[in-house]
């Protein structure tokens, strides 16, 4: 008798996204350098290019108001954030870290006479 082979457990939402991803981001380098891939691709483009632009329109103006809406806020906190942090005195700090630690496998300074 056969040996049996277990079942592969279905695939998940995301699992399928990311194989379809990888998939996408190996074969479409090989088929723009198929010849007569420019070609394709501008007839493709010429195709659907009216439909995206309809369709992108649905989404910009919501878009665009939403990032209006939000900026103000955002642009707030992050310049709380910069003034809290204490960026400048830790990067001070790091180089003198530096300094000393080149200093120390630098060795002894020859004495200058």
């Amino acid at each position: 008798m056969a040996p049996r082979v277990p079942r592969l457990p279905k695939a998940k939402p995301t699992e399928i996204f990311c194989i379809s991803a990888a998939g996408v981001g190996v074969l479409a380098p090989l088929y723009m350098a198929m010849p007569g891939a420019e070609e394709r691709m501008a007839r493709q483009t010429t195709k659907w290019a009216p439909r995206w632009e309809r369709n992108i329109n649905y989404f910009t103006s919501p878009a665009e108001r939403t990032a209006q809406r939000i900026e103000p806020p955002i642009s707030k906190a992050v310049k709380k954030l910069d003034e809290r942090l204490p960026l400048e005195r830790m990067a001070k700090g790091m180089e003198r870290g530096i300094q000393k630690s080149i200093a120390r496998f630098s060795g002894p300074k020859p004495s200058e006479t």
